[in-house]
């Protein structure tokens, strides 16, 4: 285990050093820019994740459709937390959050759907949401302890991904 640094001196001084990076510092062990590529991905891959699911909300028709509709906007809803979220982590980092609409689905991981039956968009949101758990669980482990803040965000989406996927199998499961 490294030695604590516990010279407060030392630690004023280097917290004086380049103070335009804001929240940056030396302590900062993973690459920053590969870090903001990756979360211009997840930021894609939520605003994908966010337009199915308002699709889904406003088409979705037949006998179990309210509920099930009900359930696409609140998952459209705590996406949308987290487009927030990964925008914001960017900007902290000195990054550009990356909203523009050309190329939004190949930087996405998951896919947009236009899934005409209920049965269908519960399925492809269920496989969108199995993508992102793959996904960020992948990034987690990549991120390591380099930057703690960035990977505690995406355990926290991580975790809503994984009740989003297990709400769509229950979905699943009293549909059919």
């Amino acid at each position: 285990m490294a030695e604590f640094l516990t010279d407060i001196e030392t630690i004023r001084a280097r917290a004086r050093e380049n103070i335009e990076q804001g929240p940056i510092t030396d302590a900062y062990g993973a690459d920053r820019e590969r870090v903001i590529e990756v979360l211009n991905e997840i930021l894609a891959t939520e605003l994908v994740c966010v337009l199915r699911y308002k699709r889904h909300y406003y088409t979705a028709t037949g006998l179990n459709a309210g509920p099930v509709a009900a359930e696409f906007l609140e998952h459209a809803n705590e996406e949308q937390d987290h487009v927030d979220r990964v925008a914001l982590r960017i900007t902290q980092l000195n990054g550009d959050p990356n909203f523009d609409p050309a190329g939004l689905a190949t930087r996405a991981h998951s896919e947009y759907d236009s899934s005409e039956s209920l049965v269908d968009m519960v399925k492809e949101d269920l496989v969108a949401e199995r993508i992102a758990i793959a996904s960020y669980s992948e990034i987690v482990r990549w991120l390591g302890d380099k930057d703690p803040t960035t990977r505690r965000m995406i355990e926290e989406i991580l975790a809503v991904e994984e009740e989003h996927a297990d709400d769509l199998l229950g979905l699943i499961e009293n549909m059919t």
